[in-house]
Order: structure tokens, then C-alpha cells, then sequence
């Protein structure tokens, strides 16, 4: 019988899945997700990636846009954006099931070089179209690769790289190449995005920002909120509140730890601020959250 990706990817994913659903892969950058019921909101400042769906269904939200993926289709985010999403539709017998990739920008600057491709105006930053053929035979065969360890240190780069070639001329290659031009918008905000993600509970200026970035202040503001849909200061933010609500949900840490942890002087405003994105305040959505964490093991 024919091997498929689904086939591939269910292997994998009961053979390493975490309890809650994390399959990471010695491959850098790619990880099998899988969930055996429908799940609560998870937020994320989500990287470049993109996200093929094998099985089940997931609605991701991005500002007032929302969109459904389901089996068969590949989710692209071209730029680090806050998103909320849920799992829709999964059970037992039918796992929720998917592959995702973080895209490598070193690999599709190459690639653009050698595909001579020109650069591209700015689109939306999130996409789900129809996986293509080619990219769905590349990602079997990357996963089929993790069945054979021994392999992987000799095979895996040039696996990783033949699944960017083929997205980047299937349908979501346009906006891809946005993210191969080292001297773009979006590479030069990138240089920022890394820095806040590293160092986020620190006092940064946006003038440090824009010099990292390599810009002027004024032109830097700009183009962080065109790629991010964020100013920097409310991207910091919400990796504050993000990482606080896992060191709350995952490691029990109180609420006044986890506010003091992420960088906040004020208890006070960090529930607030908290309530204010998710909805409910500290203690009471970590409860939350941690028995909809219970239903699925």
C-alpha cells in the first residue's frame, strides 16, 4: 500500500507526541501537532512558517481576519504576527493532525539567487490555499526521512531546502520571496523582531530598535507595524503577557511571579493588561486553561 503524508505524519506523532500534543523532530525547524479533541485559544507571535494540515481542522484569527484550515490545506504566515487559534474539529479515532516548517530565510535567499526571481510588493502576511502536489510529496519525504535516523545529519539539509524550493513556486511563493531580500522591509524588522523576542523583559527604546533594524526611528515605527500589524511597544507587550500566561499555565508560577518574570514593576497593570488581551484575569485563565490541558491527556 502507498505511503501517505497523513500516514506519515499519524506515525510520528503517536510515536513522539508530548501530553500536550508537541512532536519536535531533530530536524531544526519542523514539529508534528497533534490534538485529540477540540482545544481552548492558544495566543502566539507566530515566526515564518508555514503549517499543512493533514488531518482534522484549526481556525487561526490574525487581527479581525480569521481563517480555517482543514486537511488538504497549508497555512502561510510570511511575518512574526500576533494570532489566536483553536483547535475545530479532532477526537481519538481521528487525531488533529499537522506539519509545520519554520521557514528558513537563508535557504530562500539562496534559492532566489539562483531562481533569479525579482522582488515583490507586500501582501498579507497570512494565507491558506490548497497544499500543492509537489510540496506535499517533499514533506512526505521529509517526514519519512525522521523513520531513519541515521540518515537525518547527512539528508536533512537538502530536504529542508527542496521543500522551500517547492513552495517557493507553488502558490504561496510570491509572498515568500518577501522574506529572501536581506536589505528588505521585512529582513531588516526581523533583525528588531529577534532581539525583542530574546530580551523582552528588558527596557528597550525604539531608537536601540531602529538602529539594530537599520533605520530611522520615524521610518522604523512604520514599517515594524506594516510587517507585524503591531507597534514595537505592544509587541513587546505581548510577548510579556504570552510568556506569562505559559510560566502560569505549564509551570504553576503565581501571577505575581509571572508579572514580576516578564518584565512588569506593577502587579496591578500586568492584570489588567492580561485581562484585557485574554479575557479573563490571571489565576482564573491559567485554571481554565490547565483543565482544558487535563481533557486532553
Amino acid at each position: 500500500m502507498k505511503d501517505t503524508l497523513l500516514d506519515a505524519v499519524r506515525r510520528y506523532a503517536e510515536a513522539h507526541a508530548d501530553p500536550a500534543g508537541i512532536a519536535r523532530t531533530p530536524i531544526p525547524g519542523l514539529t508534528v501537532i497533534r490534538a485529540t479533541m477540540p482545544s481552548g485559544l492558544d495566543y502566539a507571535i507566530s515566526r515564518p512558517l508555514v503549517a499543512l494540515v493533514v488531518q482534522g481542522s484549526k481556525q487561526v484569527a490574525m487581527g479581525d481576519q480569521t481563517f480555517t484550515l482543514g486537511a488538504g490545506d497549508t497555512m502561510l504566515i510570511a511575518a512574526d504576527v500576533p494570532t489566536v487559534s483553536k483547535v475545530m474539529r479532532a477526537s481519538i479515532a481521528a487525531p488533529y493532525l499537522s506539519l509545520v516548517l519554520d521557514l528558513d530565510l537563508a535557504v530562500i535567499a539562496e534559492l532566489m539567487v539562483e531562481m533569479k526571481t525579482a522582488p515583490v510588493a507586500n501582501m498579507a502576511p497570512i494565507r491558506v490555499e490548497s497544499t500543492d502536489a509537489e510540496v506535499s510529496d517533499a514533506a512526505l519525504r521529509l517526514v519519512r526521512l525522521l523513520e531513519r535516523p541515521a540518515s537525518v545529519p547527512v539528508l536533512q539539509a537538502q530536504h529542508v531546502r527542496e521543500m522551500h524550493y517547492w513552495l517557493l513556486t507553488g502558490c504561496h511563493g510570491t509572498v515568500i520571496r518577501r522574506l529572501g531580500y536581506p536589505d528588505g522591509h521585512v529582513r531588516r524588522v526581523a533583525r528588531a523582531v529577534a532581539m525583542l523576542r530574546t530580551e523582552f523583559a528588558q527596557a528597550l527604546r525604539v531608537e536601540h530598535l531602529a538602529t539594530v533594524a537599520g533605520m530611522s526611528p520615524s521610518s522604523f515605527h512604520q514599517h515594524f507595524r506594516a510587517v507585524t500589524s503591531l507597534s514595537p511597544l505592544q509587541f513587546q507587550k505581548q510577548l510579556r503577557l504570552i510568556e506569562a500566561r505559559r510560566l502560569m499555565i505549564a509551570e504553576g508560577v503565581s501571577a505575581s511571579g509571572a508579572a514580576l518574570a516578564v518584565g512588569y514593576e506593577s502587579v496591578p497593570q500586568f492584570t489588567r493588561e492580561y485581562r484585557r488581551m485574554f479575557g479573563l484575569p490571571p489565576v482564573k485563565d491559567a485554571k481554565t486553561a490547565r483543565r482544558w490541558a487535563e481533557a486532553a491527556e
